[in-house]
């Protein structure tokens, strides 16, 4: 039986100098029920979010909850009367507890009242297993991951018992174990009730969560579906308006000799040990495994971030003594991170200074500085990559996840590297800027240029990689051609059972 439409939105505009964000959307949840929304970058999604939880304010049209429609939303007022949201960036206090963390906005504050730390440390606990955690709650937020930080939003919105929750792009972070886990929690949510909105860029999570998929393109609705009618395919068309027939273009190139090699390479400091690896010109290795596998900590080994302490780090069959990233950077090594919102660019600088950042050495000369070169060659990047901006000098901060991604990109390979470590290149990015990553990674494999690529998505991984890696517990599980790696085998060899991936 249909259960009760919890949450609606109806006939929503919404626009921002000119610009229309939403062009008469609208949108129903039904209690118990999951409900995909999906779209590419710009298409709306965070714009009609940030609507039904009071962040922002539409033009015209009106969101009802439980029947009732809400005048004056406020993030407080939608908290309050129980919608909840959780987002890809965890919205955590780094300085504070987990409980301290959990305890802000579930408990009722006064000026004098007397805190019960250890009712509140507890409360914590409970919500932390219901989430299927076991996160220290005395632990500082600082020192978790990202997937643990997302459990602690997790946890805290059950805390708020809320109606209806909004999760985007909860897994983009996690291992499959991990998701699995919040699939499970997904799923006990449902059950008891709760309205779940999901959006994800990760079109196979759907079929295995959403009831209804709902498809936004440039602000506009497109039309919602029953997950059960309806394939992989069919989404991207409705979400591109065209056929997309290669998410993963990878071109067979002829591979050249070894340009990166490691030799036995440990690092004390972050738990990579003893790890022997190649990767020729031309050549995508796809380097996989679990979070906490590694494989970052070894990426950050090879950039002189946390420098080797045994074993040998060779390029172009030369010793490379690299104890710092500049020396990496000399020797032709790039390193794209994962967290590309904090590592990756700098937010607030525009996108000439932020593609110039890692060559300015090519356009100092003494004192001087050549800002018109600068303007050119981030120019030629807009160009080639078909970066999304009114200007040149636009923060980045204004960019979608995919064209931050491409800004990125263009400041390592301005320095024309001969290595490229990409650290979760698609993460949280669309499937047409994903599709577009793509093409980039095989045309500069196909220029002579090395690729090291880190990902959690296992498609990514065998759609990409000529060779995968696969690592566990620091070291080099084991490896798999690309003819030869499946899913299972991956995995098998992830979870240590090298028995099943032979």
């Amino acid at each position: 039986m249909t259960q009760p439409v919890i949450l609606r939105a109806t006939d929503v505009y919404k626009s921002y100098e000119g610009v229309h964000a939403l062009r008469g959307v609208s949108f129903e949840l039904h209690a118990g029920e999951v409900h995909g929304l999906i779209g590419e970058n710009g298409a709306g999604k965070s714009t009609l979010i940030k609507i039904i939880t009071g962040a922002v304010q539409p033009d015209t049209g009106e969101v009802e909850f439980e029947g009732e429609t809400i005048r004056n939303n406020s993030p407080a007022y939608s908290k309050q009367i129980g919608i909840a949201a959780i987002y890809q960036q965890p919205a955590l206090f780094p300085d504070l507890t987990v409980a301290e963390n959990i305890s802000i906005g579930l408990e009722r504050a006064g000026a004098w009242r007397k805190i019960n730390w250890k009712q509140r440390r507890q409360r914590a606990k409970e919500l932390l297993e219901q989430v299927g955690s076991h996160i220290d709650p005395e632990a500082e937020v600082r020192s978790l991951s990202m997937p643990e930080q997302q459990l602690v939003e997790i946890a805290r919105a059950l805390g708020a018992k809320a109606r209806a929750l909004i999760m985007d792009e909860p897994t983009a972070s996690l291992a499959e174990a991990e998701t699995q886990n919040l699939y499970r929690v997904i799923s006990n949510l449902r059950n008891s009730g709760v309205g779940i909105i999901y959006i994800s860029h990760r079109l196979e999570e759907l079929s295995k969560l959403a009831d209804r998929v709902t498809v936004l393109r440039d602000g506009s609705y497109v039309g919602t579906r029953d997950m059960s009618g309806v394939d992989r395919s069919e989404l991207i068309r409705l979400m591109v308006g065209r056929e997309l027939s290669a998410v993963f273009p990878k071109v067979t190139v002829v591979q050249g000799s070894i340009v990166l090699e490691l030799r036995g390479v440990s690092c004390r400091e972050n738990g990579v040990t003893d790890v022997n690896l190649s990767i020729r010109a031309g050549e995508i290795v796809g380097l996989s495994g679990l979070v906490g596998a590694g494989r970052t900590e070894l990426a950050r080994t090879i950039f002189g971030l946390e420098p080797a302490d045994s074993g040998e780090i060779r390029l172009k069959g030369k010793n490379a003594n690299i104890h710092q990233p500049s020396q990496a950077i000399a020797l032709g090594i790039a390193y794209v991170p994962e967290d590309r919102r904090h590592h990756g660019v700098v937010l607030e600088m525009p996108i000439d200074s932020n593609i110039t950042l890692a060559s300015l050495n090519k356009l100092s000369t003494g004192v001087s500085f050549d800002f018109n070169k600068e303007r050119r060659i981030a120019a030629e990047y807009v160009r080639r990559f078909a970066i999304k901006t009114p200007s040149i000098f636009a923060p980045v901060t204004t960019l979608s996840g995919g064209n931050q991604q491409k800004v990125a990109l263009s400041r390592w390979l301005e320095t024309k590297p001969a290595v490229l470590i990409l650290d979760e290149p698609t993460q949280g990015i669309d499937v047409g800027a994903k599709a577009e990553i793509h093409t980039l990674m095989s045309e500069l494999a196909a220029q002579g240029t090395a690729i090291l690529m880190i990902s959690s998505e296992l498609p990514e991984i065998l759609g990409m990689s000529d060779r995968i890696v696969v690592m566990r517990h620091g070291r080099i599980a084991g490896e798999l051609s690309r003819e030869d790696a499946t899913q299972q085998t991956i995995m098998a060899l992830a979870l240590g059972h090298e028995e099943l991936a032979a």
